[in-house]
């Protein structure tokens, strides 16, 4: 759970209408070089502007680092306080002590990471208060003020939700909620539901958990993470409660965009994939016992025929009833699949490079990617295909005319 709301805190940092860069794609070794050629002595010379811009850096280093290095992270938000905080720069010290404590959340320092988090909102109150921004001598705006609450709101609804405080946590949540409906931030509130869906699934209570995906998916749209994340809430409620036809519809809608866009987030990935072979193997079963029940109540109703008959019958009768029971059970066996699976590039290339006999590890170096890697990508076509191994896997793929 705590990944998972590690993750989303930091996506509802970025998707908000002030949001600043995100840097943990980016370079930071070479910020960090712009950022140490600040000396006590040339910072106690630079001008406000400078003094803005070096802030801005320090913060944007406490994000990158935010969910790579939660030292650094913490080292960088002091260097962001130790110039916003004396000169009154409410909405920078509001940041930086939101990061710090969020650093301490993920640590499960609790108590620490409320006293940040109450730092913050003081910040905010100020800010609102009518304290001056830097790059605006009217003071913050209600947008700026309002997206820094929502923030904090949401923070504070994932500590109380780690310390299992949910009625507290869910207080918390609408409060950010209230403020995205206002400012009709929806990508925000689609990250905020479904956090709460993860929420109620962690205790159990699947409605709950699917009002809250279908919240999610509600606010999201487009062909966005967020669609695919809350599809695969969706998925998984239904997994668990045994509707297995409901949840592969639904997993299957998050596989397409997970197939598509390979560069996400791997974690989701594969798990969605979990999801659906744990959802495969189960309505396999449904589908054993249903066609084992099917042809015991054929096979009883042929009996209760032939008893009632004379023993002699004719070969015609003796063909006709052999006719019905083959014709029964032919329709209770489900038919196998004809149509070949979509693939992606990345699974054609590594199907094909199994097919000529070539080992994970050798696939791996030549493709450069790690062993673990090429075992997901074997275990999805393994899935895809409906099959239990490599060999299987090759067969199949030729009879499709794939390979």
């Amino acid at each position: 759970m705590r990944s998972v709301l590690t993750y989303l805190l930091a996506i509802l940092t970025f998707v908000q209408a002030f949001a600043y860069n995100d840097h943990r794609g980016h370079n930071l070794d070479s910020l960090e070089r712009e950022v140490g050629r600040w000396t006590p002595t040339a910072i106690d010379q630079a001008s406000e502007d400078e003094l803005v811009t070096l802030n801005r850096a320090y913060r944007d280093l406490m994000l990158g680092y935010s969910a790579l290095n939660g030292e650094k992270c913490v080292f960088y938000a002091y260097k962001a306080l130790s110039i916003s905080q004396p000169r009154g720069w409410e909405e920078a010290n509001a940041d930086a002590c939101r990061y710090i404590g969020q650093c301490f959340w993920a640590a499960e320092q609790y108590d620490s990471s409320m006293v940040y988090y109450r730092k913050a909102l003081a910040a905010v109150e100020r800010m609102e208060g009518g304290a001056s921004s830097p790059t605006n001598p009217d003071g913050y705006s209600q947008p700026d003020i309002d997206d820094t609450r929502s923030a904090l709101y949401g923070a504070i609804g994932n500590l109380y939700n780690m310390m299992d405080s949910i009625p507290q946590a869910m207080e918390w949540y609408a409060k950010a909620g209230s403020i995205f409906d206002q400012y009709g931030w929806n990508q925000s509130n689609a990250i905020l539901y479904y956090n709460i869906g993860e929420t109620w699934m962690e205790q159990g209570d699947h409605r709950k958990a699917a009002r809250a995906y279908e919240k999610a998916l509600g606010y999201a749209s487009g062909d966005s993470l967020m669609v695919a994340m809350a599809q695969k809430g969706l998925g998984r409620v239904y997994m668990e409660e045994g509707k297995t036809w409901k949840a592969l519809r639904y997993l299957h809608k998050a596989d397409e965009y997970f197939s598509s866009h390979e560069k996400e987030e791997l974690t989701f990935t594969k798990e969605n994939y979990e999801y659906m072979s744990a959802a495969l193997l189960t309505q396999r079963r449904q589908m054993m016992l249903m066609a084992v029940a099917a042809i015991v109540i054929v096979l009883l109703l042929v009996a209760d025929l032939l008893t009632g008959k004379k023993l002699r019958r004719s070969r015609k009768e003796q063909a006709e009833v052999s006719s019905v029971l083959e014709e029964a059970i032919g329709e209770m066996t489900p038919a196998p699949k004809r149509k070949a699976p979509g693939l992606s590039e990345r699974e054609k290339e590594i199907l094909d490079l199994l097919s000529k006999g070539y080992t994970t590890p050798q696939i791996a170096g030549g493709l450069g990617l790690s062993p673990e890697t090429i075992k997901w990508y074997r275990k999805k076509l393994l899935v895809k295909f409906d099959v239990a191994n490599t060999a299987e896997l090759v067969t199949m793929a030729k009879e499709y005319g794939i390979i």
